[in-house]
């Protein structure tokens, strides 16, 4: 049906009276004015720096504890670029673990909050929802089911939202357990991350992230792909999951697997590595869940398992960060026979309309292809960083990674070597994070609807002389 003037409804007149849209274009006069001074790194100002301090501690007392960086944002940022409360800016390479897609203070993301602001609602949830919630939901489905170069598609029915990516997660485990029940088992890769919840934590492969927990499941783990000896390295993870599903038959409900391993510490998979292993699990009946909170829309194709070709192989992925909201997507083969899947929220409508323009973003800045710009500028970067260290020999090797997911090992690779590069590089205005345990490394996560060669530039610039500074001293 057409809607005219006359019978459209209040909300599309509210859109579109000409006060909003002249508070939009005001509210994006000012957002530009006022951003465009950002575009370097800037030292903390004296005058700030009490009130500052004093901000953190109170942050420190609120959250039982100190915060990773003294981290507190002004409000503004200009791309890649972000200012504090202490008036210093900052080159953003780590986006909070690549949430911020688009960087800071973006024009578009702005408009998405605008038009979540003046909804009725600033949650939206199970029972009461709206129409952009299910438009996100289908334009995620519509990625998924893209068909690859044998045009063979993903068997992708269905997509539930939720507010994190360890809800997300949760939801994929209910899902996959719920279907092949009585089964209770979960096969995951050495060095997995899914999250905190305690069921995820019982699936991450960090036993300090589970100290004190009861065990939530049973957990199984295989090595993950050794670029150093790919075929060997395959055929242990092959045999050891045989080893398993024979010792185990019939009780695996799940193998849990990140494509690309992000927190374990940046290692790729490989087409040949999980085709091989998804076959025999497939035979098996066993559920295959990707979990690519971290991964999606940074590498050739918008999700990890079409990156590698592993269309055929999927039951249930799930996303996050980027998207701003999180979502499980499962076929219909997996569509749960009790209402095990319900949540108050399923997301902010400000999250949700940013997780809609985000896909826009990614679109216009062409991230996707085999020569998409997330690839190319993966290259740059990397070429950049294998420079510095053949420049500073056993200060940095690498670096590793795929797509808008580089990182390097400092030094020894120990996390207190990690740690303390980390620090002096947020002192000198470069955002990064570590990842990894043995060796532990420095990840950076560009945002790659807006990340230029000149940014990766200025980030290897700090780096450099950061590098420098300690071989000086």
């Amino acid at each position: 049906m057409t809607v005219t003037a006359s019978d459209s409804l209040q909300a599309e007149k509210l859109r579109a009276d000409p006060r909003v849209l002249e508070a939009k274009r005001l509210l994006q006069e000012a957002l530009a004015e006022h951003g465009a001074p950002l575009t370097e790194v800037r030292p903390p100002r004296e005058s700030l720096l009490a009130g500052y301090e004093a901000m953190l501690k109170r942050l420190e007392t609120s959250r039982g504890g100190k915060p990773i960086w003294p981290y507190l944002a002004s409000g503004i940022g200009n791309g890649p670029w972000v200012e504090l409360a202490d008036g210093s800016v900052k080159l953003d390479m780590i986006g909070g673990i690549g949430v911020h897609g688009a960087g800071h203070s973006h024009p578009a993301i702005l408009d998405a909050a605008v038009d979540a602001a003046i909804e009725d609602t600033l949650m939206q949830g199970n029972l009461q929802q709206h129409p952009p919630g299910m438009v996100l939901s289908e334009r995620l489905l519509e990625w998924a089911v893209q068909p690859n170069s044998q045009q063979e598609s993903a068997a992708l029915d269905h997509c539930m939202l939720s507010t994190s990516g360890a809800m997300a997660n949760e939801n994929a485990l209910k899902i996959a357990l719920h279907h092949a029940a009585p089964a209770d088992r979960v096969i995951a890769f050495e060095n997995a991350f899914a999250g905190r919840s305690l069921a995820m934590a019982a699936i991450t492969d960090r036993p300090n992230y589970r100290q004190g927990l009861p065990l939530a499941l049973q957990v199984d783990y295989l090595p993950f792909l050794d670029p150093a000896d790919p075929v060997g390295s395959q055929q242990r993870a092959v045999d050891e999951l045989k080893r398993l599903l024979n010792r185990h038959p019939g009780r695996y409900g799940a193998f849990w697997a990140e494509p690309f391993a992000g927190e374990g510490g940046y290692y790729s998979g490989s087409h040949d590595f999980l085709m091989a292993l998804c076959r025999p699990l497939k035979e098996a009946g066993v559920p295959i869940i990707f979990d690519e909170v971290q991964a999606f829309s940074r590498l050739s194709r918008p999700y990890a398992f079409q990156h590698y070709g592993l269309e055929s192989m999927v039951d249930i992925v799930t996303v996050g960060k980027i998207t701003q909201v999180c979502a499980t997507l499962y076929g219909e083969a997996f569509k749960p026979k009790g209402p095990i899947l319900s949540q108050t929220f399923t997301g902010a409508s400000a999250s949700i309309a940013a997780g809609l323009t985000m896909l826009d973003q990614l679109q216009q800045a062409n991230c996707f292809g085999e020569d998409g710009a997330n690839m190319q500028r993966h290259r740059y970067f990397a070429a950049a960083l294998e420079g510095l260290a053949k420049k500073y020999p056993g200060k940095i090797s690498g670096p590793f990674g795929e797509g808008m997911m580089i990182a390097f090992t400092p030094g020894d690779g120990q996390f207190e070597t990690a740690k303390a590069l980390l620090d002096t590089l947020y002192t000198e205005g470069l955002l990064g994070f570590i990842c990894g345990a043995q060796p532990t490394r420095i990840r950076f996560l560009p945002p790659p609807a807006i990340a230029t060669n000149e940014h990766i530039d200025q980030a290897c610039q700090i780096l450099d002389r950061v590098l420098a500074k300690g071989e000086a001293e």
